[in-house]
């Protein structure tokens, strides 16, 4: 029989292993700025301009071959890679000053490399970015994640208090830039699909920390006996169980869809995954953390009104 884990009555002290967290969550940033400056991102052709060729082969190739091929016939820049299984081909073509329309360059690469060895390989599909397309999906895409920053800055002062939206966006780049991080070590394909997939995890962390956060305030008045820490900490407690079912439902689905969804949606998957996982870290560590730090307490929240303070205004 399954042992009953009961995260309602838990009492994990999380305020007071903040330093533990805090240094983890540090080491990991500067590690993700330092891959962003000296790697970057691996970014597709939604964002860098170019052709994609998808081409189809009978049995599973090499790779090295068919790189050499392209090579060969005048295609130096191109990347490939394999699109859910051996036999498909995904070939990547920077922008060139060549004239060529996608359709003739898509006939160009398939006869050099029908040309280059025995195999038949068959064209499944053609997709072409223009250089200026791409330079300024980029940058709308970077202006998306600070517009959707400064909305929850302004959205969370205004509903709760600005030492909590202070604290969510902080927890928000946190996520952001360690998921960022993390594609640039791997230097997987960065997308529209990705990109679609980071904004989604902006909101999804959040959420999780909104409702940290609404417990603490609600904490403070039900509980008036117990410090500031002490508080947060319950709060953090009585959000774990919510935060780990909703959590571990997300990641079923989740990696359903990167073992299943197919190439197409594998890197969006894995993003996201990346995402749920540090942004859950980040709600139980992270989130309360900031708000202490940052000296949210009882008089911040529920301030005390003086005696006599609405007589002294009437004329």
């Amino acid at each position: 029989m399954l042992p009953h884990l009961n995260f309602a009555e838990s009492n994990i002290d999380f305020l007071g292993k903040r330093k533990i967290a805090l240094t983890i969550s540090l080491v990991l940033i500067l590690i993700s700025i330092a891959l962003l400056a000296t790697r970057g991102l691996n970014f597709g052709i939604d964002f860098t301009g170019g052709t994609l060729v998808e081409v189809g082969y009978p049995e599973a190739v090499e790779l090295d071959p068919i790189r050499e091929t392209l090579s060969a016939g005048g295609f130096s820049g191109a990347q490939v890679q394999t699109f859910g299984t051996s036999r498909d081909v995904l070939i990547r073509l920077p922008p060139s000053e060549d004239d060529d329309d996608p359709a003739t360059l898509s006939n160009r690469v398939l006869n050099a490399l029908q040309d280059g060895g025995p195999d038949d390989p068959d064209l499944r599909r053609v997709e072409f970015v223009g250089p200026a397309v791409g330079e300024e999906l980029r940058e709308q895409g970077g202006l998306a994640m600070i517009y959707a920053l400064a909305g929850i800055l302004i959205y969370v002062a205004v509903r709760f208090e600005w030492r909590f939206s202070i604290g969510s966006v902080l927890a928000l780049i946190h996520d952001v830039l360690i998921t960022l991080g993390i594609f640039s070590l791997l230097q997987m394909e960065f997308d529209l699909g990705v990109l679609a997939a980071v904004l989604a995890v902006i909101g999804y962390s959040l959420n999780d920390t909104i409702v940290v956060y609404d417990r603490i305030r609600e904490n403070f008045r039900i509980l008036r006996k117990q410090g500031t820490e002490q508080v947060m900490n319950i709060a953090v407690n009585k959000t774990l169980a919510r935060t780990i079912v909703t959590s571990t439902t997300t990641l079923l689905v989740l990696f359903s869809l990167a073992f299943l969804g197919g190439a197409a949606l594998q890197n969006f998957s894995i993003a996201l995954i990346i995402g749920v996982i540090v942004g859950t870290y980040s709600s139980i560590f992270i989130a309360a953390t900031a708000a202490f730090l940052l000296g949210v307490d009882r008089q911040v929240l529920l301030p005390v009104k003086k005696e006599g303070a609405e007589e002294d205004q009437t004329p």
